[in-house]
């Protein structure tokens, strides 16, 4: 079967100090890579339940790894072979579910998902799975979506162990809907902003139904004060782009707030200067994605910087 290991062609999650090293189909191309050199990652161990998923804390590197995979396979043909490889590994299996037995919306809502467009997710055809051998975790969440099927596996190591812990954490970024089939280079947010003028920051937590910041370090803005700090020639604008619900007005002052959120972290945070940082909102007039799916809605849901020379 073309889903079993086939250590020449498949794309390989890194070996690293005993993480868990997984072959997928033939055909998965890699899609994003994001590494937090030290946080914390609730593992799910049950379905959702009164709207909340059961979970286990986990604390060291994070590595999250998004692949789209083609072909007809189903998520259970596509997942059951990683499931072996896992317990090949001793990895002991905290939580193995499909959609509705994980909780359907609830669930997947109640999880970490990495945003659209690097990980789809059809609320009804998903499966997810989460395992733990030692301090270690990983989690895999497979899902079909747009004909396609994609993988998300997110793996957690013991900082001290892990071969950049104490090195600052850098994120991947990646032309939108283009997928990578080679080993992933993390790209600096830096050189993202200067080749291509404007750069989401795709790490950011929003409070629910608000448009506070969620508290916490983020990468993308720690990399943008660098930046600023580095190249006082250039000024950010933050822009703030949402979903179709709702009127295009409210949504305006809607992306609008958020984006002020964001700079307000930034100067509180880095002590970048105001004057540097302008703010906009332009609702949903900048869609990236397809606002028709929930996946589509939560990829919009986003700030962008935008590079501005003096």
């Amino acid at each position: 079967m073309k889903h079993l290991i086939a250590a020449a062609a498949a794309a390989l999650l890194p070996g690293l100090l005993g993480a868990a090293e997984l072959s997928l189909p033939d055909s998965a191309a890699r899609v994003s890579k994001r590494v937090t050199a030290l946080g914390v990652y609730q593992l799910p161990i049950g379905p959702e339940d009164a709207d909340k998923v059961p979970s286990e804390r986990f604390e060291g590197q994070i590595t999250r790894r998004t692949w789209r995979v083609e072909g007809r396979d189903t998520v259970l043909q596509i997942l059951a072979p990683l499931r072996d490889q896992l317990k090949q590994q001793g990895y002991e299996v905290r939580l193995d579910c499909a959609a509705r037995d994980c909780g359907g919306f609830g669930f997947r809502f109640g999880i970490e998902v990495v945003p659209a467009p690097d990980m789809m997710v059809d609320v009804s055809r998903y499966h997810f799975l989460s395992a733990a051998r030692g301090a270690e975790a990983v989690s895999v969440l497979v899902s079909r979506a747009g004909g396609a099927a994609f993988v998300q596996v997110i793996n957690v190591h013991p900082a001290a162990t892990a071969p950049s812990a104490g090195k600052p954490a850098v994120q991947a970024q990646k032309d939108p809907g283009q997928a990578q089939t080679g080993p992933v280079r993390p790209v600096e947010l830096a050189k993202v902003l200067q080749v291509r003028g404007h750069a989401v920051l795709t790490d950011l937590v929003f409070e629910s139904g608000s448009t506070r910041l969620q508290e916490g370090q983020y990468d993308s803005l720690k990399e943008l004060a660098v930046f600023l700090t580095d190249h006082p020639q250039y000024r950010l604008l933050l822009v703030g782009h949402t979903d179709t619900v709702g009127s295009q007005a409210q949504n305006v002052g809607i992306s609008k707030r958020r984006a002020q959120s964001v700079k307000d972290r930034l100067t509180e945070a880095y002590e970048t200067d105001t004057a540097r940082i302008d703010v906009a909102g332009a609702g949903f007039l900048a869609p990236i994605a397809s606002n028709l799916i929930p996946e589509g809605r939560e990829a919009n849901r986003r700030v962008e910087a935008v590079l501005l020379t003096d």
